[in-house]
């Protein structure tokens, strides 16, 4: 890869009815990982998270935080304000190194809203019509019979709403054919493989026209072309990843990072995605994102995330609790990307001790404290030590198997602590061996050996240091700051053990 070459990762924007839980701290970190490694890759990256504020989901909850329905709309911005504000310090207390925080009620992202659907407009795909059926506000979806089990939404278990209005809809079965023959050229469009396969299925059987308007709703964006409705959010918020980058407005800031490399959903929002999104692209002449990949989602100790239950997990308090590191460590390795997952207390308190305390704290500790005895001077930098390491290291990060890179490094950490078992370097150090005194000849021989192990060890952890870097940033940091000085120094434990 060239230096200089760029790289455009986006979370979803996340609606703001509520703070942030711990899978949307999931898919953020996961992209702020990605965003750190390919900036040491030499990359330019643009690394875009925000807020979704044109949704009725956060409309509801500005009604029930001000006790009332009828909210004027500085009283919903108002809220929104608020709400997203508090996202963004999330972020900022969690050390996410995103580039930019879209907001959809910017006046960035709603000129740009306009400019592209007067493209699409001026192509022909959007045409009046009736639309008559169900409607999930959990989703903010309209759904079709095969999307409900027993009358209710097969993802929030609650009833939908039967409505039948006049709306203006995209002609998305247009694109039907093309949106195929993409999927099956390019077959790392969407991944894991399972939801491409579901994703080509919904194009194939169940891919409908889509209403994008709503009569009668009170907040969202109104385009110059229709009279008394407001966009669809889907149709809205989607152009977060083209507002956020120039789109009709810095045309050169927009060829540069366009088109996106990768967009990291949740698989509850793929048809949104890898149908709706790239057909909306290729009906406005633009080119396709690189990659869709969808994760799964979270339960907590077994049971699914929700109020009722008791059981949201906020990451700041996690983060205060064990560091933001142990989170990230945690979340990355236990839960294999693209697969569901289940968040666990003690799963993370096992994780933290024998992984981090127990693993690599103690590994630093130990190493350390021996250099600081008996080395003169830390071995000098040598680029890439492992070199056998950094080649399978790259391809499972840029494979998207993050647990299998994080795997990777705890396998050189384990080949440390085998070679301290071995080599023994502390009976290298003593002058005695055996109950019997060492000659001068031997305890030469031992020295010479002992900085060797000493050195080769060292040289092993700077290259651990520098993997873990996307990784566990704050980590990585502190050990590679131990190779700024002169003289070796064990220093504080990098992972206190937690007491039971």
């Amino acid at each position: 890869m060239k230096t200089g070459d760029k790289y455009y990762i986006t979370t979803p924007i996340y609606y703001i009815n509520d703070k942030p839980h711990i899978g949307h701290a999931y898919t953020t970190i996961v992209a702020d990982m990605l965003a750190r490694y390919n900036r040491l890759k030499g990359r330019e990256v643009y690394f875009l998270t925000g807020t979704d504020e044109n949704s009725q989901k956060n409309i509801e909850a500005a009604e029930k935080y001000f006790k009332k329905s009828d909210l004027s709309k500085k009283e919903i911005q108002n809220y929104l304000d608020e709400m997203s504000a508090i996202w963004k310090k999330t972020w900022e207390e969690m050390k996410i190194s995103n580039t930019d925080f879209i907001r959809t009620t910017e006046p960035r992202h709603i000129e740009a809203v306009k400019k592209f659907f007067s493209r699409v407009w001026e192509k022909g795909d959007i045409y009046k019509g009736i639309y008559e059926g169900f409607y999930c506000a959990g989703c903010e979806e309209f759904k079709t019979e095969s999307d409900l089990i027993l009358g209710k939404c097969s993802i929030h278990k609650k009833p939908v709403k039967k409505i039948k209005e006049e709306n203006y809809f995209f002609r998305l079965t247009k694109y039907r054919e093309k949106l195929l023959k993409h999927i099956e050229k390019n077959p790392d469009f969407i991944m894991p493989e399972s939801r491409r396969n579901e994703v080509v299925s919904y194009i194939k059987e169940f891919m409908t026209d889509v209403s994008i308007t709503r009569e009668g709703v009170k907040w969202g964006i109104v385009v110059p072309e229709i009279d008394n409705q407001v966009l669809y959010v889907w149709f809205d918020a989607l152009l977060n990843y083209l507002s956020a980058i120039g789109f009709g407005d810095d045309e050169k800031k927009f060829k540069k990072y366009w088109p996106a490399d990768l967009h990291l959903v949740g698989k509850d929002i793929i048809k949104f995605h890898c149908a709706l999104w790239p057909a909306m692209l290729l009906s406005a002449g633009l080119a396709l994102p690189k990659k869709v990949f969808a994760h799964g989602f979270f339960t907590i100790d077994g049971e699914k995330m929700s109020k009722s239950l008791g059981n949201v997990v906020d990451p700041v308090e996690v983060a205060k609790k064990y560091g933001r590191d142990p989170l990230r460590y945690y979340l990355l390795r236990e839960i294999p990307f693209g697969e569901d997952g289940d968040f666990s207390f003690a799963r993370l308190e096992e994780r933290y001790n024998s992984d981090l305390a127990n693993g690599l704290g103690n590994l630093i500790s130990r190493v350390f404290a021996m250099a600081e005895k008996h080395l003169e001077t830390l071995p000098k930098k040598q680029e890439k030590y492992l070199k056998d390491f950094w080649k399978k290291y790259e391809e499972d990060i840029d494979g998207l198997r993050l647990h299998g890179a994080l795997s990777l490094i705890w396998e050189e950490i384990s080949k440390c602590d085998i070679i301290i078992d071995k080599e023994k370097p502390w009976e290298l150090a003593n002058s005695r061996k055996q109950e019997n005194k060492k000659t001068k000849k031997q305890e030469e021989a031992d020295k010479i050996k002992l900085q060797k192990v000493l050195n080769d060890l060292l040289n092993r952890i700077r290259d651990i240091a520098f993997a873990l870097q996307p990784f566990l940033p704050d980590t990585s940091e502190k050990i590679l700051n131990k190779f700024e000085s002169e003289k070796p120094a064990k220093g504080e434990s990098l992972f206190p053990r937690l007491e039971k």
